[in-house]
């Protein structure tokens, strides 16, 4: 097999790149693409924190992040092998993590906060795509998913953002967005603005790669 082509896409919380990947992989067959996620990197800690201690600790900081693994399964997929790890549960210790499977494919996704600054990983990048979102726009998709989905209070929500999120965001990711060869603005909740979006990339992918 050739070279895997990686395509690395960062945006910050509540950018909506969950969503952007959800359509992206749509575009392509279980063997023609890969996707690995900074998230499931993080060092696990929830085991030993109290609800207070995971409302005052910082997820979002480089050092959460074991990003000699991260590099090292990027490095495998990229001389096709296939890697094993644990999901990420976030932070519910009482939530059991599956072992993924992650077979090397011809177009590599490494997605996450930190790939820009991460700069071995950012260097290994072929295509870098930044996700972009108005800031009240952002906070609001959080307040939805962190209040709906993962039982978080309004305050520790918003405690988060203001000390944590927006800090680490313009710190770690915001100075290499002039650095990205596309970037996305979507502060849209029309579903089909993404989808179009996702199917150009997919495509100009498929002419280069597939």
């Amino acid at each position: 097999m050739n070279k895997p082509f990686i395509v690395g896409i960062a945006g910050g919380s509540g950018s909506g790149k969950t969503f952007f990947l959800k359509c992206f992989l749509q575009h392509f067959s279980s063997n023609e693409v890969a996707l690995v996620s900074q998230d499931d990197y993080y060092f696990p800690v929830a085991d030993t924190m109290t609800a207070e201690e995971n409302k005052l600790y910082n997820f979002d900081l480089p050092d959460t992040i074991d990003h000699t693994h991260f590099e090292n399964d990027i490095e495998d997929l990229l001389n096709n092998k296939s890697i094993t790890k644990q999901e990420y549960t976030f932070n519910n210790p009482h939530a059991k993590p599956k072992t993924l499977e992650i077979k090397s494919a011809p177009i590599l996704i490494v997605e996450g906060l930190f790939i820009l600054h991460f700069r071995k990983i950012a260097d290994m990048l072929d295509l870098k795509v930044f996700i972009d979102a108005d800031e009240e726009v952002a906070l609001q998709r959080r307040l939805k998913r962190d209040l709906t989905e993962r039982g978080y209070s309004n305050d520790d929500v918003h405690y988060k953002w203001v000390n944590h999120v927006v800090p680490a965001y313009k710190e770690y990711l915001l100075p290499y967005k002039d650095e990205c060869h596309k970037v996305i603005t979507n502060n849209s909740h029309v579903a089909e603005d993404i989808i179009c979006v996702t199917e150009a990339i997919a495509r100009e992918l498929r002419e280069k790669v597939l």
